[in-house]
């Protein structure tokens, strides 16, 4: 018989055990959007954001919970909301390319991966008050040596970032 444990359970995230197994869960089955975006010059949008549990800023993809202040909110309207908040950019449209698991040893968390088409720049992004997103517009060719070189700078580098290159 399989034994299942909430020990602990928070805003955003629960954790359990499950027979010898713990694993992070996302509260009240949040998903998460996560974007990919060129501008009209071929430039990948990406985002540089300090991570508490990494204690470092990461390089990354836009990107957020999908429902944390919207009730119900479609992982699409998250895309667009996040893209425009972080990013300052706005998409004309927003193609689903999948739904894809973060990090299946450790939570039960997924996200869905999405193009960003027709951007227009409607702000400044940064994020909300307490995000301080830093935007980064890298030419696609230059996409490989940015985050060589972000490496290099101490930067931590979102796997998702790595796993869509072949995208490009």
């Amino acid at each position: 018989m399989t034994q299942e444990k909430t020990v602990w359970s928070g805003k955003y995230l629960s954790v359990h055990v499950k027979d010898t197994w713990e694993y992070v869960d996302r509260a009240q089955g949040l998903s998460a959007a996560v974007i990919v975006a060129f501008t009209d010059r071929d430039e990948l949008i990406l985002i540089e954001e300090y991570r508490v549990p990494l204690g470092r800023p990461c390089l990354g993809f836009p990107a957020g919970i999908v429902g944390d202040d919207v009730t119900g909110e479609d992982p699409i309207d998250s895309a667009r909301r996040e893209l425009e908040e972080e990013t300052g950019y706005r998409a004309e449209s927003m193609e689903p390319l999948g739904e894809f698991a973060s990090s299946p040893g450790l939570t039960s968390e997924c996200f869905t991966l999405f193009r960003a088409r027709g951007l227009q720049k409607v702000g400044d992004g940064g994020g909300l008050a307490d995000e301080d997103i830093t935007v980064r517009l890298v030419p696609r060719q230059d996409v490989a040596d940015f985050v060589g070189k972000a490496r290099g700078r101490g930067l931590a580098i979102d796997v998702k970032l790595m796993a869509a290159l072949p995208l490009f």
